[in-house]
C-alpha cells in the first residue's frame, strides 16, 4: 500500500506518555546566528497550514503572561511572553520563486511585523536557483532562510528535493556552499535522519552543515520511509546534538509538555520544534510556556487545559482571520488597474474557495475533543461559504451552551423540596 503524507493522516502510533522530567525543561531562548529565539520553541514549516494566518494565529494562541510573584521567571520567558519563539512559512519551491512575477510571489512571501522572527523555507536541488531564492527572501525581510531536506511526498522527492537530496550528500555540500555565499542572514536545515535504516547520514549532514557555515540545524528523527510512522528516536538528536557545536532543535512526536522537556531532558537540544501537534492544540506552544515557568517558580510544572469556551474563540479566531485576511487582499486588488478586472475576479473566486476549503481542513483538528464534534464538523463540511462557516460555529457553541446551563439547572437541588424535607425531619 503506498504511503500518502498529508497531515490528516499524520497521526501517533502507539504514543510514549513522558513522565514530568525532574529537571528538564525548554531553555528560555537560544541563538540562531544574530538572532536570538525566545523561548526555545519552534513552528515547524508545514505545507497547506503555516500561512500567514495560520502563524500569527498561533502567535496570538501562544501568548502567555506568567504571574506577578513569578518577576523572574519573566525576565526569562521574553518574545513578548509569547510560548513560540520561532515560526517558518510553508515550504517554498525555489524553482517557482525564481520564475514567478513579483506580484505573485509577494503572495508566497507575506508576512506581518508581529511575524519576526521569521524563517524562510525553500526546496529544490539546484544550487544556483536555491542561492537566488535564498537572495530573495532575504531582500523580502526574512530574519532566516532554511533548507528543506526533510519532506517525504513522493512529489517532491521525485524532482530530488526534500528527503530525496538525503541520498546525495556531496550535492547537498554545493547547495550549502552556494547558499550560504549568497546570503548574510542566518542559513539553517531541516532534514531527516537519512532514506531508510540502511542509509542513516544525520550525524554526518549535520558535520557538513557545521562546516559550511550553517548556523543551526533541525532533526526529524525519522527516515523518509518512516514518514510518520513509529517512535520519532530521539537518540538520533542526541548524536547530531554531540557531533557538532551550531545549536541543534528536535523534532518528533511532541504532543505536550512534558514531552518537550523529556526531549531536552533525553537529547540535550537547544530547542524544540513542534509540527502536527500545532493545528489540533494550538494552545502548545502557551502550554510549553506555562509549565516552564511555573516550574521555575514552584518546581512544579503546571499549564492550562482549553476549555469548550476557549475552543469556540479559538475556532472563532481563526476561522474570522482567514475571512479578514481575503477582504485585505481583496481591497488590495480592487486598486489595481481595470485591465485585469476579469481575471482578479478568477482570483478572488479561487481565494474564497480555498478559504472555505482551509476551514474544512483545519475543522477536523480544531474540533477534536469538543462534545458532539463530528455535528460541527459536518454543518462545517456542508457550508458554501466562509460566513456560512462562522454561522454554523456560532450555532453549534450556542447550542452547546444553552445545554450545558440546562444541565446545571436540572442539577441544582429545589431549595423548596430541601425546606419541605427539613419540616418532615
Amino acid at each position: 500500500m503506498k504511503k500518502r503524507y498529508t497531515l490528516e493522516q499524520k497521526r501517533w502510533d502507539s504514543p510514549i506518555e513522558h513522565a514530568m522530567p525532574e529537571h528538564s525543561r525548554v531553555p528560555a531562548s537560544f541563538t540562531i546566528g544574530n538572532v536570538t529565539i525566545a523561548p526555545a520553541t519552534v513552528l515547524a514549516p508545514m505545507a497547506g497550514v503555516t500561512d500567514t494566518v495560520f502563524r500569527r494565529f498561533i502567535k496570538n494562541a501562544s501568548q502567555f503572561t506568567p504571574e506577578s510573584t513569578s518577576t523572574d521567571v519573566e525576565t526569562t520567558q521574553s518574545n513578548q511572553q509569547s510560548g513560540c519563539g520561532l515560526i517558518m512559512t510553508e515550504f517554498t519551491s525555489a524553482d517557482g520563486l525564481s520564475r514567478m512575477r513579483e506580484t505573485k510571489r509577494k503572495r508566497y512571501l507575506t508576512y506581518y511585523d508581529d511575524e519576526h522572527p521569521i524563517s524562510a523555507q525553500l526546496f529544490g536541488s539546484n544550487p544556483e536557483t536555491l542561492a537566488d531564492s535564498a537572495r530573495i527572501v532575504q531582500d523580502a525581510g526574512f530574519d532566516l532562510v532554511d533548507l528543506n531536506l526533510g519532506c517525504p511526498a513522493k512529489r517532491v522527492v521525485a524532482c530530488n528535493g526534500g528527503s530525496g537530496l538525503l541520498r546525495d550528500l556531496p550535492q547537498i555540500e554545493r547547495i550549502f556552499k552556494a547558499i550560504r555565499s549568497a546570503v548574510t542572514i542566518p542559513f539553517t536545515v531541516k532534514f531527516r535522519m537519512g532514506w531508510n535504516d540502511h542509509h542513516i547520514v544525520c550525524v554526518e549532514l549535520a558535520k557538513l552543515a557545521e562546516d559550511n557555515g550553517l548556523n543551526a540545524c533541525a532533526l526529524h528523527a525519522r527516515t523518509r520511509e518512516d514518514g510518520y510512522t513509529g517512535q520519532a528516536r530521539w537518540e538520533y538528536i542526541a548524536a547530531v546534538k554531540d557531533a557538532v557545536n551550531i545549536p541543534v532543535i528536535g523534532n518528533g512526536d511532541i504532543r505536550t509538555p512534558e514531552d518537550a522537556a523529556a526531549m531536552v531532558e533525553a537529547t540535550h537540544c537547544d530547542a524544540v520544534m513542534i509540527g502536527r501537534t500545532a493545528p489540533a492544540n494550538p494552545w502548545i506552544f502557551r502550554q510549553i510556556a506555562q509549565y516552564t515557568a511555573s516550574k521555575e517558580a514552584t518546581g512544579i510544572g503546571t499549564y492550562d487545559i482549553p476549555t469548550n469556551e476557549d475552543r469556540y474563540r479559538m475556532i472563532r479566531t481563526y476561522f474570522q482571520m482567514l475571512v479578514d485576511e481575503i477582504a485585505i487582499e481583496e481591497a488590495a486588488e480592487a486598486a489595481r488597474a481595470a485591465a485585469i478586472e476579469a481575471s482578479g475576479q478568477i482570483a478572488r473566486d479561487q481565494r474564497h474557495r480555498d478559504c472555505v476549503g482551509k476551514m474544512k481542513q483545519f475543522a477536523s483538528w480544531f474540533t477534536h475533543g469538543v462534545p458532539g464534534g463530528g455535528a460541527l464538523r459536518k454543518q462545517i463540511f456542508e457550508s458554501k461559504n466562509g460566513p456560512a462557516v462562522l454561522d454554523a460555529i456560532e450555532r453549534f457553541f450556542e447550542a452547546q451552551s444553552h445545554n450545558a446551563e440546562s444541565e446545571n439547572a436540572a442539577m441544582e437541588p429545589d431549595e423548596s423540596l430541601l425546606t419541605s424535607a427539613a419540616y418532615c425531619d
